[in-house]
């Protein structure tokens, strides 16, 4: 069927098969093989860029062929080029686990994003808006949504029970179907010619890189580039006195932001602050923390001093925390005397509002309540209104996938240093937020260290530090950066491989 849209786009709806089940006494189709294409154009750094956008469900099959879950996902396509040999795919994917692919769809990458002011914040009229910053110009655009997240959903059997949720929601069974799922999407696109990339953010980041590995030896998939945007800890355990330790910058960087330290900090640039926080961490706070109770009075008081220096935090609080101060407390610390307002988890230039000043957390993540208020909105009308999706599905921002098997959780980050290893096209960016106090930018560093336990993947890892938090693409000038570093990698990656993979 073909018809016309209120915006003159042409949409071709093709629907192989669907599913139904009861919600609330309603029959509500799932489709289970579909595709919606429409035709738009959009500006991309000063030039136009045709392209179209496809609405699908490509299904997920057991072992003997039968659907056992139908992934929705957005497909946008560059339309005035030809031959995809040489056209990189990049497949994204968003984190949670539980967490649909909306923040980067309508926020980073995509050809459309939310309407929110320069910094990230939410206004209303809420709604869509053109991307000029996408990666549309040099690499086609796959977002896709696990089961149970978007529209994605597990189809019940011909007995009406659905499928064993193991199958699904785990480390490992979640990279084991998705790199089935992307074999067939590359399938039926015809991208296998294509240099191919993956980008997951925050949970995505284990998935992307325990899928690099599996692409490659259970697929016969080779990456050109793996993508890490504010990275867990993708499996290298840093418990203990690291992990205390490796706080510290992060702590510096919000109380920067909120005018926390002393005017000889205050004074100088955060990039001038955080590489001296940063030499102090590594060289004299870890040695301390290894040390606790037997460090000696007079270099405690000395190590208590320095870390309120970099903090913002009182003397007191550190000691009463024998140093080791959570930042749960911390976002609800910080400004406890100064005006009373916490400060956000995901990125901490977020206010947040308590019932009482008292107390050891926030009642609530600020920054997150505020990201829902502008996303659901945006995306659940982009999808009605300008892509042609009609359907009483609920749109999951987050959706059940609990509980989540974590065995072998510590597999993947090893996963992706020996996909890297056994392909020597291979590129990993991570890309960071210093206001993200879940998945901290020094963390994040230590991350890229350990992958590069032998010192031989340098040249092919690269960091990428941005003033925002977790999500740091909502901030206007970050979204620019944010998007011409993966332009770059991208064509830095995609390009003199006829040359061969080789050492």
């Amino acid at each position: 069927m073909i018809y016309n849209t209120m915006k003159n786009y042409f949409y071709i709806v093709i629907t192989l098969s669907f599913i139904t089940f009861q919600i609330h006494a309603q029959q509500v189709k799932v489709p289970v093989d579909t595709v919606i294409v429409s035709s738009h154009s959009t500006n991309i750094k000063g030039k136009a860029i045709p392209y179209k956008a496809t609405v699908g469900f490509q299904p997920v099959w057991d072992e003997t062929g039968i659907p056992i879950a139908s992934l929705s996902y957005t497909y946008y396509k560059r339309s005035d080029i030809k031959n995809d040999e040489k056209r990189p795919l990049l497949i994204s994917f968003n984190g949670g686990p539980g967490s649909a692919s909306v923040w980067m769809h309508i926020a980073y990458t995509g050809p459309r994003i939310l309407k929110i002011d320069n910094e990230g914040f939410p206004v209303q009229p809420y709604g869509i808006k053109s991307n000029p910053n996408s990666v549309l110009d040099v690499a086609d655009i796959v977002f896709v949504n696990p089961v149970n997240t978007g529209y994605s959903r597990m189809i019940p059997g011909k007995d009406g029970k659905m499928p064993d949720k193991k199958l699904f929601f785990g480390v490992n069974a979640d990279v084991k179907y998705l790199a089935s799922w992307i074999n067939t999407f590359v399938t039926r696109n015809n991208r296998w010619r294509s240099p191919k990339y993956l980008i997951g953010e925050s949970y995505g980041t284990t998935r992307v890189s325990g899928l690099a590995l599996e692409l490659q030896n259970m697929q016969w998939m080779y990456l050109n580039g793996v993508i890490l945007v504010s990275p867990t800890q993708i499996g290298f355990k840093f418990d203990g006195p690291v992990e205390v330790a490796n706080r510290l910058p992060y702590f510096a960087a919000a109380a920067w932001y909120h005018k926390m330290l002393s005017p000889e900090l205050q004074n100088k640039d955060l990039l001038e602050v955080l590489p001296e926080v940063e030499k102090y961490t590594v060289n004299e706070l870890l040695p301390a923390i290894v040390k606790s109770g037997y460090l000696g009075a007079s270099k405690k008081e000395e190590v208590v001093t320095k870390m309120a220096y970099y903090s913002g935090l009182s003397k007191k609080t550190i000691l009463q925390h024998n140093l080791e101060v959570p930042k749960v407390y911390f976002w609800k610390d910080l400004l406890r005397e100064k005006d009373g307002y916490t400060i956000g988890r995901l990125d901490s230039r977020y206010k947040g509002m308590d019932i009482k000043e008292a107390g050891e957390r926030p009642d609530y993540n600020s920054e997150l309540t505020a990201w829902l208020h502008a996303f659901t909105p945006a995306i659940n009308y982009y999808y009605s209104q300008e892509l042609g999706l009609k359907t009483d599905l609920k749109y999951n921002m987050f959706g059940p996938v609990r509980p989540w098997d974590r065995n072998k959780d510590n597999r993947t980050g090893e996963n992706l240093r020996k996909a890297m290893a056994m392909n020597a096209n291979l590129h990993t960016m991570i890309q960071s937020g210093y206001y993200d106090g879940a998945t901290t930018y020094f963390n994040a560093k230590y991350v890229m260290w350990q992958l590069n336990a032998n010192g031989k993947l340098t040249e092919r890892l690269s960091f990428k530090g941005y003033r925002s938090g977790h999500m740091m693409y909502l901030r206007n000038e970050d979204l620019i950066q944010a998007n011409e570093d993966i332009r770059t990698f991208i064509i830095k990656s995609s390009t003199n491989i006829s040359k061969g993979s080789k050492y």
